[in-house]
């Protein structure tokens, strides 16, 4: 595939996990990426360029556009992955805690999608795919957090919004929200408690989110989708 026709899809929280797994799944469809977090490595292939930086910074975002532009002239998709969730008791939170959520949650959206979405409408389109969590809809006792809720919540009310602002303009905006996924977040013995949080009875794998996204990714007539990947979370308990 030539350069000049190559599709090229952002990536954000992409150094392990969903991420990772996103990365993967976006070359084998033959896309370019450009994959950001704080720690990942370098990259040995033409065809993913890696960005070290903190999402939540405005100046990460401009650096993972321009490269993106620079190297591959064009954006194609962004997957805003990178996220943060501190589970704790209300009034416990901290001004930091408030701060480190809300930087990546909100402020890592905010910056490289207006970015990215200027790009899309010079070019003609484009694609967002927002990472959200189960408990914006579904809230547990047992899992206090509001500043997910916050946060997440809010992605996904943008999602819907920047979907009709665009609908006419071949910008599509879609979010997946969430179970609870088998990633480095959360240690092997907190599974089986995990696990029974869901209706199915197991916890979620990479590939039932990843397999969404690129869903999504290939569903040129669905735009302000919030796609439900929870072991039935969203459909009650």
């Amino acid at each position: 595939m030539s350069s000049q026709h190559q599709k090229v899809a952002l990536i954000t929280g992409a150094s392990q996990g969903i991420g990772a797994g996103l990365v993967e799944a976006y070359r084998k469809l033959g896309h370019a990426v450009v994959a950001t977090s704080r720690t990942i490595p370098e990259s040995h292939d033409q065809n993913l360029l890696t960005v070290q930086g903190d999402i939540a910074d405005p100046a990460t975002a401009e650096r993972v556009v321009a490269a993106a532009v620079e190297r591959f002239g064009r954006v194609d998709t962004l997957v805003n992955n990178a996220g943060v969730f501190v589970a704790k008791p209300f009034v416990e939170y901290t001004a930091q805690d408030y701060a480190t959520v809300t930087g990546v949650n909100l402020a890592g959206f905010f910056h490289i999608t207006q970015l990215a979405i200027g790009h899309m409408l010079a070019q003609g389109g484009g694609h967002i795919v927002n990472i959200t969590t189960s408990l914006v809809d579904n809230p547990d006792s047992n899992v206090p957090s509001v500043l997910a809720s916050l946060t997440k919540g809010g992605l996904q009310s943008a999602t819907k919004s920047l979907a009709i602002e665009y609908a006419t303009r071949g910008i599509r905006t879609n979010a997946v929200s969430p179970g609870t996924i088998k990633t480095p977040m959360h240690p092997e013995e907190t599974h089986a408690v995990l696990a029974g949080l869901h209706p199915v009875g197991r916890m979620g794998e990479l590939s039932d989110i990843v397999d969404a996204v690129i869903y999504l990714e290939n569903a040129p007539f669905v735009t302000g989708e919030i796609l439900h990947v929870d072991g039935g979370m969203s459909a009650g308990h």
